[in-house]
């Protein structure tokens, strides 16, 4: 049986954001105190997403936008889509480089997550979103507490099912 991953997390100012959209892994990984990855840079989409959310809501930066660390490498970035709802939701994103996924780092980054989220007193409940077709997503929140609560249309994923945990306390 493998151990499971421990997982670290360095959160990405805006500083390190911007320079990961401006493709200059250099200047992130100075910035961000650790050797970030091209994968990082590859994800430019995201960042420009969440260095606007950060520019209009400056409390979501303590929930977004951080590399995940196993053993000092970077193997992927997590996070939540921001702070707690008006109900105290917060809905988890995480994504394995793919050079390191089927090792068990998604399950790690959930689990770490998930720790996040239940220390804090203003959450509520989990959220997650999976396309119906993402079985290893599936399979990653399988145990964990979530159950489907329903449906939606995302704009760039499509049709999601919307899985739902409560917060452990």
């Amino acid at each position: 049986m493998r151990a499971v991953p421990d997982i670290t997390w360095v959160k990405l100012s805006p500083n390190t954001l911007q320079s990961l959209i401006d493709g200059d892994l250099d200047a992130a990984s100075a910035s961000a105190g650790v050797p970030l990855t091209q994968y990082l840079v590859d994800e430019h989409w995201l960042w420009r997403i969440r260095l606007e959310q950060i520019g209009r809501d400056p409390v979501s930066a303590d929930w977004i936008a951080r590399a995940a660390l196993a053993d000092g490498v970077v193997v992927g970035h997590g996070g939540f889509h921001g702070p707690p709802d008006s109900e105290g939701v917060v809905e988890v994103a995480y994504s394995v480089d793919p050079a390191h996924r089927r090792r068990g780092y998604a399950k790690a980054m959930l689990r770490s997550l998930l720790a996040r989220a239940d220390a804090d007193a203003d959450v509520t409940a989990v959220r997650a979103s999976i396309r119906p077709d993402n079985i290893g997503s599936r399979a990653t929140i399988a145990g964990l507490g979530f159950r489907k609560i329903g449906e939606q249309w995302d704009p760039e994923d499509g049709l999601e099912d919307v899985f739902m945990r409560p917060a452990a306390r």
